[in-house]
């Protein structure tokens, strides 16, 4: 019974393995790119949450608003980001 268990704890441990250098091999390459779109559609959401508050007229306002406590801690990292070096909103002042 021992022995038994021990096959299958090794069989497992393998498995995983295996498992893990496949993900490894067909997700790898394209981290990089993964990661700039999931960054390129935060900034996007951003935008949407933030639209009104920046000046652009914005129909679902009243529907980001509620939004907008989500989004105040990557404020900063996103306007230096897009290229704006103080916030560019007259409310928040993070730098």
């Amino acid at each position: 019974m021992a022995a038994a268990r021990r096959r299958r704890d090794t069989m497992r441990r393998r498995w995983k393995a295996f498992s893990k250098g496949l993900h490894e091999f067909y997700i790898g390459p394209y981290r990089q790119t993964f990661l700039r779109e999931k960054r390129d559609e935060d900034d996007m959401f951003m935008i949407a949450v933030l639209g009104e508050a920046l000046g652009v007229p914005d129909p679902a306002a009243y529907y980001t608003a509620e939004l907008m406590p989500a989004v105040w801690e990557d404020f900063h990292d996103w306007h230096r980001r897009i290229g704006i070096p103080r916030s560019p909103l007259d409310h928040i002042a993070c730098c």
